[in-house]
């Protein structure tokens, strides 16, 4: 009979995400897990397989987190615009006080892992931000069938373009303390797609 678990997984999940998303994946000891995580490094590995797996883990729940996220976004709102508007401000503006890194997770994770020789990793970062542009273009396709965008604009291009546009305006936030700028700026992002 095995030892009954004496951790919850959920709860070491989120700690080492959020450590994870602070830090970055390189500069993540293994203490640094032990101590955040309060567990032993022999039971993180029994637990989780390796250091690289709890990353991986890591990153699913942040995906996870930002999926639903858009999902409440796009239901609090009458039209698909206003989902997509809701959502970018609230990882923008109001995602700054309470968010280990002002970065996106996944963005910081490639922009890290595409300097290290991390290919796995790199691979499923990269596979995740090509997962969400597939969901963007998805809301996009819907938007042009409710008409709120003209049926000439191509809902990859847009998808691509409003990630683009979150990524950079998320790093733009962290640089500034002027929220109207960056109130401003989504507001052109949505002019700018219409």
């Amino acid at each position: 009979m095995s030892a009954p678990v004496k951790f919850n997984r959920d709860d070491v999940i989120e700690k080492a995400k959020n450590l994870y998303w602070e830090k970055g994946y390189h500069a993540t000891s293994m203490r640094n897990l032990q101590d955040v995580v309060k567990m032993h490094p022999g039971s993180i590995y029994a637990a989780f397989g390796s250091k690289d797996k709890l990353f991986t883990e890591a990153l699913n729940r942040y995906a996870k987190d930002g999926a639903q996220r858009l999902a409440d976004c796009m239901a609090e709102e009458v039209t698909v615009l206003g989902g997509l508007k809701r959502f970018i401000h609230s990882v923008t503006v109001c995602n700054q006080a309470n968010a280990p890194s002002g970065m996106c997770m996944i963005v910081k994770t490639v922009a890290e892992l595409t300097q290290n020789n991390s290919p796995n990793l790199l691979t499923h970062a990269t596979g995740i931000l090509e997962n969400t542009e597939a969901s963007f273009a998805t809301i996009f396709e819907q938007a042009i069938d409710n008409g709120e965008i003209s049926v000439e604009k191509n809902p990859v291009k847009l998808a691509r373009y409003f990630q683009i546009q979150i990524i950079g305006l998320k790093t733009y936030a962290q640089v500034t303390n002027d929220s109207d700028a960056v109130e401003k700026y989504i507001d052109d992002i949505f002019e700018n797609m219409v």
